[in-house]
């Protein structure tokens, strides 16, 4: 199973190498082994400068990519992101397509833009709660939880409510006890209450 996650410059460090990291330990320990193929895409195949100089090089680019069951699209300063016509695109594109997509943190602004969520339940960086409810008004904005799951589209608080929300996922798309034996592994306290 596919899981492609979106970077892009200041994504924020936490949202996609959290959810990273969830992925590939429980592909570690999935059986048979091997179950989740994690990597990163960024509109180029060029390294990006995520939140703090943290320097991060996408294994594809939105051009040229394995197919891709489950998108993930991070936070971080994304105003950018959310002008790029070819961004949006591609992220609407790959979601028609997609088992699952989820967002972390401001993610949630680009499914947004993209035209994915509309009249869906959803959540954000507590930060950005109000901004989110008047940039989008058809939305329905919940705040105080980690992630909500509305089947297909699956959003979640800032930053360490991405790790919280990809356990969700894994315990969704493998089994619960496969997302407890990765969060041991961690030594993460996973909240699997959303």
């Amino acid at each position: 199973m596919n899981i492609g996650i979106y970077i892009y410059e200041n994504a924020e460090v936490l949202d996609f190498s959290g959810p990273f990291e969830v992925f590939s330990t429980a592909s570690r320990f999935s059986n048979p082994e091997g179950l989740f193929n994690v990597f990163l895409v960024a509109e180029e195949r060029l390294p990006v400068i995520a939140r703090g100089g943290f320097s991060v090089n996408p294994h594809y680019d939105i051009n040229k990519h394995p197919n891709i069951d489950v998108l993930v699209v991070v936070g971080g300063i994304h105003t950018d992101e959310m002008k790029k016509a070819k961004v949006l695109n591609w992220v609407a594109s790959v979601s028609e397509k997609a088992k699952l997509v989820a967002s972390v943190c401001t993610g949630a602004f680009i499914l947004a833009e993209a035209g994915l969520i509309s009249g869906l339940d959803v959540t954000t960086h507590w930060e950005d709660i109000e901004d989110l409810r008047q940039s989008y008004p058809d939305l329905n904005v919940i705040e105080s939880q980690r992630w909500v799951d509305t089947g297909k589209f699956v959003t979640s608080g800032g930053i360490s409510a991405g790790i919280d929300m990809s356990l969700h996922l894994v315990s969704r798309l493998a089994s619960l006890e496969l997302a407890e034996r990765t969060a041991r592994q961690m030594e993460f306290d996973w909240r699997k209450n959303s």
